[in-house]
């Protein structure tokens, strides 16, 4: 399993692990128009992935201002640690701390992220709505 940079000619194997993401854990919680553009938010400076065998198992995306972007592992590769090494590819790559967003639905990523020393500093309502309709609860962290 290999860690890289994520490339232009990676979009269809990295749609087809978000699908199987958002199948099992509805994220996102809504299906995107263009999936590969969603990978791409708006301020997005660099993306890794995890892969093997040709499929990408996991992704995570780093904006301008130091934010962690759609970070997933496939249910397939879950529990052989890749979070926590796309973390450390962004963390490598940074400068200065980090800091991500994650709705309060995700109870896995919450406890991920907890576990691994990330501090929550607030929460706030989304401009998006979870799975029951209504704005989602987003909970807001930083680097340890």
């Amino acid at each position: 399993m290999n860690i890289r940079r994520r490339t232009p000619e990676d979009a269809a194997a990295c749609v087809a692990a978000l699908a199987e993401v958002q199948r099992a854990d509805r994220y996102p919680v809504d299906w995107p128009d263009d999936p590969w553009g969603w990978l791409a938010p708006a301020g997005l400076t660099s993306a890794w992935i995890a892969v093997e065998a040709g499929s990408v198992l996991g992704h995570v995306g780093l904006t301008r201002d130091g934010e962690i972007v759609r970070l997933f592992v496939a249910p397939s590769a879950r529990g052989r640690g890749l979070a926590a090494r796309l973390l450390d590819a962004v963390r490598a790559a940074a400068r200065g701390p980090l800091k991500l967003e994650v709705s309060s639905e995700g109870e896995a990523a919450i406890a991920f992220y907890e576990r691994s020393g990330w501090r929550r500093v607030g929460s706030s309502r989304a401009d998006w709505v979870n799975a029951a309709g209504e704005p989602a609860l987003v909970h807001h962290y930083v680097t340890p």
